[in-house]
């Protein structure tokens, strides 16, 4: 008897391209004398090379593995296509176009929550003067059913705030940035919660100068913190998450309260002293900082929005800037949608692959089914796939 013994290893091949040869009849009508040739198959851009697949790749190259364009234009040289990088911008253009109307839709089912969560952080687009690029900055907004929108303005002013949200009614929950607290001013309908993260920061920043009186804070907010675990531990959700928060939670937030107080009337703390900034700031915030207790909905912090909208400096460590506002604005719709398929566990290849065919015949009416939450209870089971998928390579 002889035994076997399986040894498996994982290999790689370098990355390669497929041509899809397409066969097409010429007929000839004898009573005319004309030539009719068969259709060539539907695709997704018109008069274009380009497959869905090699569109799809080109997309998740550039923003889910940060890989810019001109390192794509570097490796299909090396495997022997030739390409123009102007007509790589060009392909990757048309086709955020494309998924515009999906941005949209999720915009709106965003706008719909009872809660939302907003940020800001900076990118460079378009040319200022020769040699400087404007400043400017994504705004990402998270609703409650896990959809994230990056929103894009040229200023970091409040405007921005109003033109997206508008007259929104719900929890917006920040962090301290003061065109937050204005907007909440001008909607009365708004409720301002805001990030014990960011509180937090600044009692770290305070632990040179004030060790002892530091690590008192940051203990306070560390017990919030291990409270808030056991919700997570305890799948604790409505009434039941509200009620713990009330008997675990507040008294800490009192007796917090209460010891920013105290450290306040110390005469020798002068407010250069970084640990009096940070009291100042949790103290002209309590009210804020307090909503998440009465509010089972509310979370602590903006911490899932920012793991979201880690991807912009992440490209921006690769790509670096955006030549155009509208490159920038496209920027933001592609990694809307790549964002929150990562957060509902959707596969951004299957996804892409699927609603770059199928927006020409979907209902405009019933876009919204086409954003990944949707898409994943309606068509995730059997996406469309590309012709590369559906070809046989003898393998």
């Amino acid at each position: 008897m002889v035994s076997i013994k399986t040894t498996y290893r994982l290999g790689q091949l370098p990355g390669t391209q497929v041509v899809l040869k397409y066969t097409r009849p010429v007929v000839k009508r004898k009573s005319t004398r004309t030539l009719t040739t068969t259709p060539a198959p539907a695709n997704v851009l018109e008069r274009s090379f380009a497959d869905v697949s090699f569109l799809v790749g080109m997309l998740l190259d550039k923003f889910l593995y940060h890989l810019p364009l001109y390192r794509q234009h570097q490796r299909l040289e090396q495997n022997g296509v030739q390409v123009a990088r102007s007509t790589l911008t060009n392909l990757v253009k048309r086709s955020i176009e494309l998924l515009m109307p999906i941005y949209q839709a999720q915009m709106q089912s965003i706008l719909l929550s009872r809660v939302l969560a907003m940020d800001e952080t900076p990118i460079k687009a378009g040319r200022k003067k020769q040699g400087k690029m404007n400043k400017a900055y994504f705004w990402p907004i998270y609703g409650d059913q896990d959809e994230v929108c990056f929103t894009f303005s040229l200023s970091r002013g409040m405007q921005h705030i109003l033109d997206q949200l508008g007259d929104f009614s719900g929890v917006l929950v920040t962090d301290g940035y003061g065109a937050y607290e204005r907007f909440n001013k001008q909607n009365s309908e708004l409720s301002h919660a805001q990030c014990w993260v960011h509180s937090r920061r600044y009692f770290d920043d305070a632990q040179k100068a004030e060790p002892e009186a530091a690590a008192m804070a940051l203990a306070y907010i560390g017990r919030l913190y291990e409270h808030e675990k056991v919700v997570r531990t305890q799948t604790l959700t409505g009434h039941a998450k509200q009620y713990y928060r009330y008997q675990n939670s507040k008294p800490v937030v009192d007796a917090f309260f209460h010891w920013c107080y105290e450290q306040r009337q110390h005469i020798d703390l002068v407010r250069s002293n970084p640990l009096s900034k940070a009291l100042a700031y949790v103290t002209k915030r309590e009210a804020a900082l307090r909503i998440y207790l009465n509010d089972p909905e509310v979370p602590m912090d903006t911490n899932h929005l920012e793991r979201a909208l880690r991807v912009i400096p992440m490209g921006r460590r690769n790509w670096l800037f955006s030549w155009t506002e509208i490159g920038a604005e496209q920027v933001g719709v592609i990694q809307s949608l790549l964002v929150t398929c990562k957060l509902h566990g959707v596969n951004p290849y299957d996804y892409l692959i699927d609603v770059l065919q199928r927006i020409s015949c979907h209902p405009a009416s019933k876009v919204e089914e086409l954003t990944p939450r949707e898409w994943k209870e309606k068509f995730a089971a059997n996406p469309m796939r590309s012709d590369v998928e559906n070809v046989n390579y003898g393998r």
